[in-house]
């Protein structure tokens, strides 16, 4: 199974850049893995937020690709804990063939990028910023893949 994660933006602080580095490399140690960046919108500040998110939308739509298995991280999806997540995990590595996990802009998704999923996930009840997501999933899918295997990354 291949997993991507789809994610509207660049990510601008190197912090950030970095961390996300860091995982997305422990990730190839498990399961072949890339990030696909949508670009900004441009001139987003002379549109609506619907029709940000409907410009966003088309193109997290290109990347897509038939038999995708397309979940998205959104505030409104289920919850899981570290444990029940990696059993989560485990399952779709027998069920599909490419995983794609979509981190939205800063205003969520389109009407279109919802009917596209099938599935939500919310990483927690509080708020993030559309960067920090990426380092914060991607932390919790290396912990997942190291509770799968047993390995002594997470303690609980």
């Amino acid at each position: 199974m291949k997993i991507v994660l789809a994610a509207t933006g660049k990510t601008d602080a190197a912090w950030l850049r970095e961390g996300i580095c860091m995982y997305c490399e422990r990730l190839t140690h498990y399961f072949p893995f890339e990030i696909r960046t949508v670009p900004d919108v441009k001139n987003a500040r002379n549109i609506s937020e619907e029709q940000q998110k409907e410009k966003e939308g088309e193109a997290i739509l290109k990347i897509l690709q038939p038999g995708d298995y397309c979940v998205l991280l959104d505030e409104k999806g289920g919850q899981f804990t570290s444990l029940q997540f990696a059993a989560y995990l485990e399952k779709k590595t027998h069920a599909v063939r490419r995983l794609v996990f979509i981190a939205g802009g800063p205003y969520g998704f389109g009407e279109a990028v919802y009917k596209a999923a099938q599935e939500k996930i919310s990483i927690s009840n509080m708020t993030f910023s559309h960067q920090l997501i990426r380092l914060i999933f991607l932390e919790q899918l290396y912990r997942a893949c190291t509770i799968i295997r047993r390995e002594p990354y997470h303690h609980g």
